[in-house]
């Protein structure tokens, strides 16, 4: 899950963007200053950072600035009201791109991905219904809160999602999972089935069992 740190001493606007970025699938932390937006970034260690320029303590060019000076990694994304031209150009020295207020929060998603693009991050995951999964960092949330899968759990889940809707066999989910299929085993699914639906609590209702074949994952009526 992508980190985005939004420093913003606005909080119609600060929880406008939380709200947003967070359905997006991402993890959003809230400065509302300058001086706080440096004391967060060393502990949240975010992958792109919104900033507004006119803040308390220490404004975002200063921010900016100070951040680019030891991580050039990081993507930096001025959204202010701002826009004149000088102003642009000078947050574009440390800034990766530059929004001028109001918003449409369509566009800031949009950056916000172009931007992981271009950093050499994407923003791989699968959604089935409250499950998300992220097949890089091998991360499962559900309701941003992070379950803890064995490989083999992780793995059975990330094969049914991929083919949501879809009834695997009990055989087709031992072969892709243990890399064989033998007939005499094929409790062993049943077992990581049971375990799996245990840490998923109320989101192991997506998983079904389909009787004599296998199982399926879908969403639920409730979340389509």
């Amino acid at each position: 899950m992508f980190k985005i740190l939004v420093v913003e001493d606005e909080k119609s606007i600060s929880r406008l963007l939380e709200l947003e970025l967070s359905h997006a699938g991402y993890k959003v932390k809230i400065a509302k200053d300058g001086q706080e937006a440096l004391e967060f970034y060393e502990n949240f260690k975010p992958d792109v950072i919104l900033l507004d320029i006119m803040l308390p303590k220490m404004d975002g060019l200063e921010v900016a600035q100070v951040i680019r000076e030891y991580d050039k990694d990081v993507g930096i994304i001025i959204l202010t009201a701002k826009g004149e031209l000088e102003t642009k150009i000078d947050g574009l020295k440390n800034a990766d791109d530059y929004v001028v207020k109001p918003f449409e929060i369509e566009e800031v998603l949009a950056r916000i991905e172009s931007l992981l693009r271009r950093l050499g991050k994407t923003k791989e995951v699968i959604k089935v219904g409250e499950i998300e999964i992220y097949p890089q960092s091998m991360e499962v949330f559900i309701k941003d809160e992070k379950i803890h899968l064995s490989l083999t759990e992780f793995n059975i889940l990330k094969f049914l999602a991929i083919n949501k809707n879809i009834v695997m066999s009990k055989e087709k989910i031992m072969e892709e999972v243990w890399g064989y299929a033998d007939e005499e085993n094929n409790n062993l699914v049943e077992v990581y089935i049971n375990y799996l639906r245990k840490k998923l609590k109320g989101a192991s209702q997506n998983i079904e069992t389909v009787r004599g074949v296998g199982y399926v994952i879908r969403e639920r009526k409730s979340e389509t």
